[in-house]
């Protein structure tokens, strides 16, 4: 709802990040994601946007020579985005490896942003999802990956709130960054929903995820809001929600990957999520 692309948390983790970009007259924005990533797809259209120059860093060299392979990658093409598909060894050390230096070293105006868009400015500009009438809410609940969008909540929400985090992937580093982001304690993270990892997916998650939109019209993203919602009702059914009764979920957005998931899915003939033609 905020925009058809540089949607739900991403707007909000890049907003303040652009802004300092445009004030200090950079020319080049480099940041890091997988093939799929909506962090990439974001960042890259937001750079066409604004008018500046996007580097993209994509985890697994394979990647170089099918970028068509990859829904998200070829709309960071179409958005001018350069790519640039290296090892998982040297992606894992990010700017400090030997390839993105060299990368670096063309541009002499740069700015770097961090994987995920998770930074303070980021975590700043997630605070600003929640507004006056979201304190009537018990609990407030997000899919957590990198974990910035968490913290910005936990520092918006009231004392009264229970933040509760969705971990989307195997991340227990990640409660560190959000304990060192803020004082509060009113937060905790549930890791039993991954699904096996990122980007991993079951068929009873494509079912639920499926029943979900028949029932609500509301599409999830199969990398984080479905194994949220997934969670959340499946604590209820188990009767082992203990948070109170009015929740408030927030929809991260990431929808641009269902097509490349669904691709994914029919490759392994699984069921895919039906309601990709009503996408935007």
């Amino acid at each position: 709802m905020l925009h058809p692309v540089v949607s739900g948390n991403k707007f909000r983790k890049l907003n303040f990040i652009f802004q300092e970009i445009v004030a200090q007259q950079i020319d080049v924005a480099l940041t890091f994601g997988g093939a799929f990533s909506n962090h990439l797809a974001a960042t890259a259209c937001a750079g066409k946007l604004m008018g500046i120059k996007t580097l993209g860093i994509v985890r697994g060299e394979e990647w170089q020579n099918k970028i068509s392979e990859s829904n998200t990658l070829s709309y960071c093409a179409s958005m001018g985005m350069q790519l640039y598909c290296i090892s998982r060894s040297a992606y894992a050390e990010k700017e400090a490896a030997e390839e993105v230096q060299a990368i670096l070293k063309q541009h002499s105006n740069y700015r770097l942003i961090p994987e995920g868009g998770t930074e303070a400015l980021a975590v700043r500009g997630c605070t600003e999802i929640l507004n006056p009438k979201d304190s009537s809410f018990d609990v407030i609940c997000t899919s957590v990956g990198t974990g910035g969008t968490l913290a910005g909540l936990v520092q918006g929400a009231s004392e009264q709130q229970t933040v509760i985090g969705f971990n989307a992937l195997k991340n227990p580093e990640v409660n560190v960054f959000v304990s060192n982001q803020t004082q509060q304690r009113n937060w905790e993270i549930n890791a039993d929903y991954t699904f096996g990892g990122y980007a991993k997916i079951t068929p009873a998650l494509i079912d639920f995820m499926n029943t979900f939109y028949e029932q609500y019209q509301i599409p999830l993203d199969p990398v984080y809001t479905g194994k949220m919602l997934f969670a959340i009702f499946d604590l209820i059914k188990k009767k082992q929600w203990r948070w109170g009764k009015h929740i408030l979920a927030i929809h991260t957005g990431g929808l641009q990957g269902v097509p490349g998931m669904n691709r994914q899915l029919q490759k392994k003939k699984l069921p895919i999520l039906s309601y990709q033609k009503f996408l935007p």
